[in-house]
């Protein structure tokens, strides 16, 4: 690099200082704006002091930052030791880190706050559907059960009824001992179907009301307008969908089950055999024991039965909690990289610049040299130094007359007189 590709560089970096100068106050104003944006979703009180808390704040950022990048492009590309440059970018880190920290979280909330809140709901309509899903699943559990109770309900009435018409058990027709036992074994059973089935009924009509609650949500969260108004909306039918979630717990009859199938074999009481002869009699008794032993049976199978379906663990009922823009965009920054990157540049892309004019100083310094320092002088120091030349000069020609001086031998008066040779 010659010397006047230096002074072009030096020339250029002039011209470049109102570009610069301009180019610094559009971005702090641009982090300002934006700061503004994202402030007043925290601040509280009335819209007046919202509004004039927001201002200062964002006045506060944008003058910080301006200083602080000015600061840096005046003093640091003309800081030339390295221990001094280290400080100054540690400086320059430390600052960058406090301008994230007071703007590029906000800027990020302006620029993504809207959406990171409809993450949020949209997150929140996922957790909602997965735990109305298993409430609803503990609530009809208990449908499992209905085949088992039909069976061997219609399995003790069809025994009675054969018992009744041709004494398929004891030998005698008629109603007796027995068809009376298996009757009300199988009234019994049929009432806890009736149950089972009522419970279903009240489950259904409970299922169908949160898809409609779902259902709004979900609408809400994809529905245009103010953020703020469908988030409203979305916490009264969240609110409701909670208390569905609590009712269909509440619908379960698996514990009715359990306490049915324990009372149907500890509360067996085997009636008297009434039959007309000993013979009869010894019959039904032997009839009773094993109709005991199969409904002792029934009742371990379903007690069983209603044990695996209580054991599953209960839905807690979920409660929503709203974020503002802020809050929603540091929760979900992993889904808004594009929005944090573009906020941080508006903050960080003056360091870009300093870096710029670092390097463009530090050419023009190691390539002008000794030419550089030449084209700084001043006026009256050139007048100086030709001086000072000038007198060295003088000095040379004034020992050179005196060296030229003829030198005479005393005490020969013959000798000629000695002229020295000069070299010039």
């Amino acid at each position: 690099m010659s010397a006047s590709q230096s002074y072009m560089l030096r020339g250029q970096l002039n011209r470049l200082e109102v570009v610069t100068t301009v180019t610094l106050s559009i971005l702090s104003m641009a982090s300002g704006v934006f700061t503004y944006l994202g402030v007043k979703e925290l601040l509280n009180g009335s819209p007046s002091t919202v509004i004039l808390g927001a201002i200062i704040y964002s006045a506060a950022v944008s003058v910080a930052i301006y200083a602080f990048w000015t600061y840096l492009m005046r003093v640091m590309p003309h800081v030339r030791r390295a221990g001094s440059r280290a400080l100054l970018y540690l400086a320059m880190a430390l600052g960058a880190a406090m301008i994230m920290a007071m703007s590029s979280w906000l800027n990020a909330s302006a620029l993504a706050g809207a959406a990171a809140r409809e993450q949020h709901l949209a997150n929140a309509t996922e957790e909602y559907q997965q735990k109305f899903n298993a409430a609803h699943e503990n609530a009809v559990a208990s449908q499992s059960l209905l085949p088992d109770i039909q069976l061997a309900a219609q399995r003790f009435s069809a025994l009675a009824d054969e018992e009744r018409r041709s004494g398929a058990l004891t030998g005698t027709s008629g109603s007796g001992t027995v068809v009376q036992l298996l009757s009300q074994m199988s009234s019994q059973l049929t009432g806890l179907q009736g149950e089972i089935q009522a419970s279903a009924t009240a489950a259904k009509q409970l299922f169908d009301e949160g898809g409609q609650r779902l259902a709004a949500m979900r609408q809400l969260v994809s529905a245009s307008g103010p953020i703020e108004e469908r988030a409203n909306a979305y916490a009264e039918e969240a609110v409701q969908l909670s208390g569905l979630i609590t009712d269909l717990q509440q619908t379960s009859v698996a514990p009715a089950v359990k306490r049915a199938a324990e009372d149907l074999g500890r509360g067996f009481i085997a009636p008297v055999a009434d039959g007309s002869d000993a013979n009869l009699q010894d019959r039904q008794t032997q009839v009773v024991t094993r109709v005991e032993a199969a409904v002792k049976a029934q009742s371990q199978a379903l007690a069983s039965a209603a044990d695996e379906i209580l054991a599953r663990p209960a839905v807690e009922p979920l409660r929503f909690t709203p974020l503002s823009a802020p809050e929603a965009v540091i929760r979900y920054a992993g889904d808004f990289l594009p929005s944090w990157a573009g906020a941080i540049s508006i903050d960080l892309l003056p360091a870009v610049l300093i870096f710029i004019l670092c390097i463009v100083q530090d050419v023009v310094r190691r390539e002008e040299a000794e030419e550089g320092e030449i084209g700084e002088m001043s006026s009256a120091e050139l007048l100086q130094a030709l001086r000072i030349q000038r007198r060295l000069q003088d000095a040379q020609a004034v020992e050179v007359t005196t060296a030229a001086e003829p030198v005479v031998q005393v005490g020969d008066p013959h000798a000629k007189p000695y002229s020295p040779h000069v070299v010039r």
